[in-house]
């Protein structure tokens, strides 16, 4: 794999097509305008030498496997292999036999021996999306190979040696997959080395409209579009948005936009997003400064103070969050979207009010 092509004055790296070994194609490039981003990308390109395993974590599309790549691209390993797999991808009967590969006859339909993933990277890099998803004895099996630097086929005897760097990524937080049981302890500190955590969009808001003018000009390319700019009212737009679905909503929205835009200036309303204080069910919040305390609430809110209830700002604070959790159907992005919080905080919250562990 070529090294990627960096543009420092703007922050953007790109990386050259995927290896056609690797089983998901998705965006070609990071910025790295904001704060926030400089700060990891600094951190990956000091980590990236080494052969440690790292552990990255982020929502679904924050762009996981490009940094897996961007690793990749600044280590050592940069002219080998990179196989990127989803664990989410595949039943469980078919984990052991796409990981580890087979012997000719080792089951029914093995008319010929197959190289499992880990041997296809060795030498380079194998990035594991979604690690939460793997069943737990391919967690155990995982974890040897990972201690033992071997991999076993199904149907052999011999152990296969393997030089793997190993990259795992996850949108969920593995620590309470472990107090669950759901999830290894002992791999969990094996893969967790190194963590790089990848934030949202909506928390790196400096990014948005150089990625946005980088996917203006990857689609209008294709598009045989010329000169497509953005006017002031989509500008807002686009920053006012909270972006649940991260980099891949962002791409998806302009692609969209560029595919039906009359003219080369792009307006907010091509952008086809909801208003910012529009609800996934399709009502209108009013803004804050709308809002106002109706009579009974005043009156509950006086007998309180007048009876000087207890953890009042406590037990309004866990009122409303739980309100706005069942509003939002137990979706932790709408509900920090409602509250206009972060979601870790948002965890916080509801980690303090056992509704989640």
């Amino acid at each position: 794999m070529r090294n990627p092509s960096v543009n420092r004055d703007h922050h953007l790296i790109t990386f050259p097509n995927p290896q056609t070994h690797s089983l998901s194609v998705r965006a070609t490039a990071l910025v790295f305008a904001d704060p926030r981003s400089q700060s990891l990308l600094a951190l990956t390109e000091q980590v990236a030498p080494s052969d440690a395993n790292i552990l990255v974590i982020g929502e679904t599309g924050t762009g996981k496997e490009l940094i897996a790549r961007q690793v990749h691209a600044f280590s050592r390993r940069a002219g080998r292999p990179f196989a990127a797999i989803n664990c989410g991808a595949f039943p469980d009967n078919l984990f052991e036999s796409e990981l580890f590969g087979y012997e000719k006859g080792a089951f029914t339909g093995a008319n010929s021996a197959r190289e499992g993933w880990f041997e296809t990277a060795d030498g380079g890099t194998l990035f594991l999306d979604e690690i939460g998803d793997l069943p737990p004895l391919m967690q155990a099996k995982l974890l040897r190979v990972l201690q033992e630097g071997e991999i076993v086929r199904i149907g052999a005897r011999k152990p296969v040696p393997v030089d793997v760097r190993l990259i795992a990524a996850t949108n969920v937080d593995l620590e309470d997959a472990v107090l669950a049981g759901r999830f290894r302890e002992d791999l969990y500190y094996r893969l967790k080395v190194v963590t790089l955590p990848l934030a949202p969009l909506r928390e790196r808001p400096g990014d948005i409209l150089p990625l946005t003018r980088h996917f203006i000009s990857k689609y209008a390319s294709r598009l045989g579009l010329e000169h497509t700019d953005l006017s002031s009212d989509a500008i807002g737009r686009l920053l006012g948005y909270p972006w649940p679905g991260n980099i891949r909503e962002l791409e998806n929205v302009i692609h969209r936009a560029l595919l039906t835009l009359h003219g080369n200036i792009l307006h907010a309303a091509d952008l086809n997003l909801p208003s910012p204080r529009e609800t996934a069910s399709g009502t209108t919040v009013p803004e804050p400064s709308q809002l106002q305390r109706p009579p009974l609430f005043e009156q509950f809110i006086q007998q309180q103070f007048e009876q000087r209830a207890p953890d009042l700002l406590e037990q309004l604070v866990k009122s409303t969050v739980l309100a706005a959790f069942e509003y939002a159907g137990n979706n932790q992005v709408r509900t920090a979207n409602l509250l206009g919080i972060s979601r870790n905080v948002l965890r916080t919250h509801l980690k303090r009010f056992a509704v989640i562990a």
